[in-house]
Protein backbone atom coordinates (compact mmCIF):
# COMPACT_ATOMS: atom_id res chain seq x y z
CA UNK A 1 0.00 0.00 0.00
CA UNK A 2 1.70 3.02 -1.20
CA UNK A 3 1.69 5.96 1.28
CA UNK A 4 2.46 10.01 0.19
CA UNK A 5 4.76 10.89 3.72
CA UNK A 6 8.16 8.64 4.87
CA UNK A 7 6.07 7.64 7.52
CA UNK A 8 2.24 6.67 8.41
CA UNK A 9 0.97 5.63 11.67
CA UNK A 10 -0.60 2.42 12.03
CA UNK A 11 -4.09 3.48 13.13
CA UNK A 12 -4.52 5.43 10.08
CA UNK A 13 -2.77 2.62 7.26
CA UNK A 14 -4.92 0.25 8.22
CA UNK A 15 -7.89 2.04 7.42
CA UNK A 16 -5.83 3.17 4.04
CA UNK A 17 -4.77 -0.51 3.32
CA UNK A 18 -8.99 -1.38 3.91
CA UNK A 19 -7.87 -3.54 6.09
CA UNK A 20 -10.61 -2.14 9.00
CA UNK A 21 -13.79 0.34 8.30
CA UNK A 22 -13.38 2.95 11.03
CA UNK A 23 -10.76 4.83 13.03
CA UNK A 24 -12.49 3.76 16.15
CA UNK A 25 -12.63 0.05 14.64
CA UNK A 26 -8.49 -0.01 14.65
CA UNK A 27 -8.36 1.28 18.21
CA UNK A 28 -10.23 -2.31 18.96
CA UNK A 29 -8.26 -4.12 16.94
CA UNK A 30 -5.26 -2.87 18.41
CA UNK A 31 -6.20 -2.93 21.73
CA UNK A 32 -7.14 -6.82 21.43
CA UNK A 33 -3.77 -7.64 20.14
CA UNK A 34 -4.79 -8.81 16.88
CA UNK A 35 -2.56 -6.48 14.72
CA UNK A 36 1.04 -7.67 13.61
CA UNK A 37 3.54 -5.31 12.39
CA UNK A 38 6.47 -7.24 11.09
CA UNK A 39 5.50 -10.73 12.15
CA UNK A 40 4.96 -9.26 15.97
CA UNK A 41 2.09 -7.95 18.20
CA UNK A 42 1.76 -3.97 18.17
CA UNK A 43 -0.52 -2.99 20.87
CA UNK A 44 0.04 1.34 19.70
CA UNK A 45 -2.25 2.75 17.19
CA UNK A 46 0.15 5.45 16.75
CA UNK A 47 2.76 3.31 16.05
CA UNK A 48 4.98 5.08 12.77
CA UNK A 49 5.48 2.55 9.93
CA UNK A 50 7.96 3.00 7.87
CA UNK A 51 8.34 1.83 4.14
CA UNK A 52 8.63 -2.17 3.88
CA UNK A 53 6.62 -2.67 6.95
CA UNK A 54 4.73 -5.21 6.74
CA UNK A 55 1.05 -5.04 9.11
CA UNK A 56 -1.52 -8.03 9.26
CA UNK A 57 -5.20 -8.60 10.70
CA UNK A 58 -7.30 -11.71 10.16
CA UNK A 59 -5.23 -13.06 7.89
CA UNK A 60 -4.49 -10.08 5.23
CA UNK A 61 -1.46 -8.41 5.37
CA UNK A 62 -0.39 -5.10 3.87
CA UNK A 63 3.01 -3.68 3.14
CA UNK A 64 3.90 -0.49 3.22
CA UNK A 65 5.65 0.75 0.06
CA UNK A 66 6.40 4.34 -1.06
CA UNK A 67 3.79 7.04 -2.85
Amino acid sequence: MPVDDDTIRLGQFLKLANLIESGSEAKTVIAAGLVRVNDEVELRRGRQLQVGDVVALAGHQARVSAG
